[in-house]
């Protein structure tokens, strides 16, 4: 009985992500059409050059009233980055993973290199 009731949790938790991304795709088509967000492809293709990176993964968050895009990103040189970036100016909020590249006081415009 535990191992049905660990497969049946194992086969409903992709149904749940699955149901979390259309959400999140859905307020961020909603957040565009209003004009409270950046594009994305805009603020990636910023990201992307300015931490000489590739996407490996984003998301798309709402929290305490301010929209985020996190990056999950893959380094020239093979290191794995995120990169918290505020949705409505393009300005990143945090970077975990590689120091070196939070822009000096870590903050700054996508699009300023630092």
């Amino acid at each position: 009985m535990t191992f049905a009731l660990a497969l049946a949790l194992g086969l409903i938790q992709p149904a749940l992500a699955d149901s979390k991304r259309l959400h999140d795709h859905d307020d961020a088509q909603e957040a565009l059409r209003r004009a409270e967000v950046l594009p994305l492809a805009e603020v990636l293709a910023l990201i992307e050059a300015r931490f000489d990176a590739r996407l490996i993964k984003v998301e798309f968050e709402r929290e305490k009233g301010q929209y985020i895009y996190e990056f999950k990103l893959i380094t020239a040189d093979g290191r794995i980055i995120e990169v918290e970036v505020d949705a409505a100016t393009g300005r990143v909020l945090k970077v975990e993973g590689d120091p070196g590249s939070v822009p000096e006081g870590g903050e700054g415009n996508a699009g300023s290199g630092g």
